[in-house]
């Protein structure tokens, strides 16, 4: 399966993450969103590769996501699928957040894909209220 996804992202204390070559990057304690798409030929088992590199079990770094994912400081809470739908630009600039600059949005005109938020809740129930669906 394909589609647009949401990972819910906890950042447990301040932390400087080298993000490839966006260089070093602060990350204050709190909560983050990062919307992606996986529409190649693994679709959204791109998440699970995103899960195991932030439980140490991958090394290997391709999106900028993967540089947060992999710090210690940083844990993976949830993901939210929207199976089929091609809504990364738009989520990322519509669900509740502060962008965080040019992170993961390499490849579009958007500002970023990645979002500090005020809780893990607020991001959601925005998506979930949008049609995302919860994948643990």
């Amino acid at each position: 399966m394909t589609g647009t996804y949401v990972l819910v992202i906890e950042v447990t204390e301040a932390t400087t993450i080298e993000v490839g070559a966006l260089g070093d990057r602060n990350f204050t304690p709190g909560t983050y969103a990062y919307v992606g798409s996986a529409f190649g030929p693994g679709g959204f088992a791109r998440i699970d590769r995103h899960r195991e590199l932030a439980a140490g079990d991958r090394e290997t770094r391709h999106w900028h996501v993967d540089y947060l994912l992999g710090d210690p400081a940083a844990r993976l809470e949830t993901a939210i699928t929207f199976p089929d739908a091609d809504r990364e630009c738009e989520l990322a600039g519509s669900l509740p957040g502060t962008p965080v600059p040019d992170f993961g949005a390499s490849n579009c005109d958007c500002g970023s894909h990645l979002l500090a938020v005020s809780t893990d809740d607020s991001v959601l129930d925005a998506a979930v209220d949008t049609g995302g669906i919860v994948d643990g």
